[in-house]
């Protein structure tokens, strides 16, 4: 298809957004719930992504907190930093104190921040009901949530 000024469309380059990888220990919590808000919020700013260390499968509890804000992670999957390090980041947020101490290396432009939240599943592990664990998941996602907002203002 060619535009008025006889351009093909085709050849027309967007720039492309930044790119942030959320980092955590397991790529379960955390990490998937940060990825989804920031490609909810800001997905005209930035094109967000999450991994782990390791490999701890997407927490089904994570998955039905962010459903009750209107944000579908269940398709997301549970991968390491090695599946996806061949995309060049421009921010990696580790959002665990392990996945910080333990980040992996990125090229000298990539701008690592480190920005912790509490894990969900370890304060949720001594309640009685679903209802109080649950409670643990939606303040730590209401808190990634905050912190995802000022992204745009503190990033660029």
């Amino acid at each position: 298809m060619i535009s008025v000024a006889g351009v093909l469309q085709s050849e027309i380059k967007m720039p492309e957004l930044p790119k942030i990888l959320f980092l955590c220990t397991g790529n379960s919590c955390r990490s998937q719930m940060a990825e989804g808000l920031c490609n909810f919020y800001n997905t005209d700013i930035f094109k967000a992504y999450s991994a782990g260390i390791e490999i701890h499968g997407l927490n089904m509890s994570a998955v039905k907190v962010m459903k009750e804000i209107g944000i579908d992670i269940s398709n997301h999957r549970s991968k390491t930093v090695h599946e996806i390090e061949k995309k060049e980041f421009d921010f990696v947020i580790t959002v665990c104190g392990h996945a910080h101490e333990s980040c992996p290396y990125f090229p000298a432009k990539t701008r690592i921040i480190h920005r912790g939240f509490d894990d969900p599943p370890f304060h949720a592990k001594n309640e009685k009901n679903e209802e109080d664990k649950l409670k643990h998941y939606r303040r730590v996602r209401d808190e990634i949530k905050e912190y995802v907002l000022t992204l745009p203002e503190t990033l660029l």
